[in-house]
This record gives C-alpha cells, structure tokens and sequence, in this order.
C-alpha cells in the first residue's frame, strides 16, 4: 500500500491533520507499518502540489489540516479499482 494511497484514504472520511493521518494509518495497519511524521508531511506537500489535497485551514495553535479535492477522490477510486497484481 502507497503512503499517498492510504492519506488519501483517511482524509475520503474528512478533514484531518498531518498526526491523526499518521495515527489512523497505524490502527488501520496494527502499529505493522509504522509511518515518520516527516513522510506524512512531505507525501501531503507533494499532494497538495499535484491538486489531489488542500489546506483547509488551521487550528488555535497554527497546525494545518488538509481536505481531499474532487481530483484526489478521483485518483483515490482508481486506485480502488485497479487489481493487485502479486
């Protein structure tokens, strides 16, 4: 599975912020893939860039949080639909 794929995925259900993408991720997987802070942050600044997420404003302390965009929806089903090759 892509880190790109799976922050995708998490923010499908909502806004959320680059640590409780991290932390979903690591439930989804049972703590089996564990992901650095860093590699949340930098895969949500490329996906900004490629229009798949937006910045959807801060909170109190200046943390960020993203949304999904229409193209990022639409990169996240293909990916759904696309079979796993083994």
């Amino acid at each position: 599975m892509s880190v790109k794929h799976s922050l995708l995925a998490g923010l499908a259900g909502g806004e959320r912020y680059g640590y409780q993408l991290r932390a979903e991720v690591e439930e989804r997987t049972g703590a089996t893939w564990p992901l650095n802070i860093g590699q949340v942050d930098t895969t949500l600044s490329r996906l900004e860039r490629d229009g798949l997420v937006e910045a959807a404003g801060q909170d109190v302390q200046g943390d960020g949080f993203y949304r999904i965009t229409d193209a990022g929806r639409e990169e996240l089903l293909g990916w759904f639909a696309r079979p796993v090759t083994r």
